[in-house]
């Protein structure tokens, strides 16, 4: 933990990458209005052109969600690619401490991760500024479809070496993973950046009409998809089994919470693949078992969110690491599931409720049920804003 007094800079830690993954997944969350409000048809997402017929002529409020959204894209986009070059010059310094050497010998080395997890968001967030700023853009995707799996499949090799790093350590001999801080999800990092890059992986498999690389990037992705869930399960259950015996960590008491994000961008993977499978494979999903497929993962979703909220709030954390003077880099980590939950919500209401014929696009319950995953959104820019100061104002200046 930081004292009050100690900028992050000072006494880095490779979690400070989550700042970045927060901005990103706030990118996204402003996106959502785009996807689901302005139409795009004959496209499974909107483009530049899609805002400019809107704000050439449409309702004021579609207008007003339009400008809000991209101005709201721009924003956090430019937080998301700042925070990532800052960490990339900090790890680079970080490389050189003892500290680091430390870090690779203990539990603590999955903390590593989240450098790939972060780049990978990034090169979501920057597909999502091409879509909404770049005119044109539509006409030259399928060149860019190739490159952008090559930039995910980079990164995911990147991190099964960290991963291979770290497990060829721990399990060729005895006694080098420390069981007693293992009480927390901390370790599900790993699992996170291998779904983050199975959902970059997925986005050809929705958007080709190439059915080359709709069927590579159906195969790139379920790789890394189930390579994420394998992860998961096995951390999750050792780490929970730690927890019975000697409670939550509670610095890391936020990591309770990581299986929401992780089930929200493997949920968009799978929607992504399902898409791609419909249009070339002729491979059809009804939008029932569609509803019922998003339904399930909210049901999860939800029940760790209350489990993660219980925790820390016995745990006193919000008082000392959110309000307080206290500064620990884990405090990012509580972006993601408000982020997550969030994304989750449009998805579910448009893709299932909506899609199933449930509810009528833009009814009150609509609205009602829009405006939780808005009401979450605005929670987490807050969040971000608060942490930013906590942690950063008093090295701005120095790092800007």
């Amino acid at each position: 933990m930081l004292a009050p007094d100690i900028r992050p800079a000072e006494k880095y830690s490779p979690l400070y990458f989550l700042a970045s993954l927060g901005a990103g997944g706030l990118t996204v969350t402003f996106f959502m209005y785009l996807m689901f409000w302005v139409p795009h048809p004959g496209r499974p997402v909107p483009i530049f052109e899609d805002m400019q017929t809107v704000l050439m002529g449409d309702t004021l409020s579609l207008q007003i969600a339009v400008v809000v959204a991209m101005l709201g894209i721009a924003i956090f986009a430019f937080m998301n690619v700042k925070s990532l070059f800052w960490n990339m010059k900090a790890l680079s310094g970080f490389r050189k401490t003892e500290a680091y050497a430390k870090l690779r010998t203990s539990n603590g080395e999955t903390t590593l991760l989240a450098a790939p997890l972060a780049m990978a968001m990034t090169v979501n967030a920057l597909f999502i500024l091409g879509l909404v700023f770049v005119p044109g853009l539509w006409l030259i995707v399928e060149f860019l479809f190739p490159a952008a799996m090559v930039a995910f499949l980079a990164i995911g090799v990147w991190a099964l070496r960290l991963i291979g790093d770290f497990l060829g350590r721990v399990l060729t001999k005895g006694g080098l993973f420390d069981v007693t801080a293992h009480n927390s999800f901390a370790q599900l990092l790993p699992a996170f950046a291998l779904a983050m890059v199975a959902v970059g992986l997925a986005a050809p498999a929705a958007m080709s009409t190439m059915s080359a690389v709709v069927g590579i990037s159906l195969v790139l992705s379920t790789f890394f998809g189930f390579a994420a869930i394998l992860y998961t399960v096995v951390a999750s259950v050792t780490a929970f089994n730690s927890m019975l015996h000697y409670g939550t960590a509670r610095e890391a008491g936020p990591t309770l919470m990581v299986i929401v994000p992780i089930l929200t961008v493997l949920g968009i993977m799978f929607l992504r693949q399902e898409h791609g499978l419909h249009t070339t494979f002729d491979v059809h999903t009804s939008a029932g078992e569609t509803m019922v497929f998003l339904a399930r993962l909210l049901t999860v979703q939800m029940l760790f969110l209350m489990l993660g909220t219980l925790v820390l709030l016995r745990q006193r954390y919000f008082d000392d690491f959110v309000f307080g003077s206290a500064i620990s880099p884990g405090s990012y980590a509580l972006v993601c599931p408000g982020v997550a939950i969030s994304v989750m919500l449009h998805f579910f209401v448009n893709k299932g409720l909506v899609a199933s014929g449930l509810i009528a696009k833009f009814d009150i319950i609509y609205w009602s049920l829009t405006g939780i995953a808005v009401f979450a959104q605005l929670l987490m820019i807050a969040l971000v804003i608060r942490l930013n100061t906590q942690h950063f104002a008093q090295a701005e200046e120095e790092f800007a």
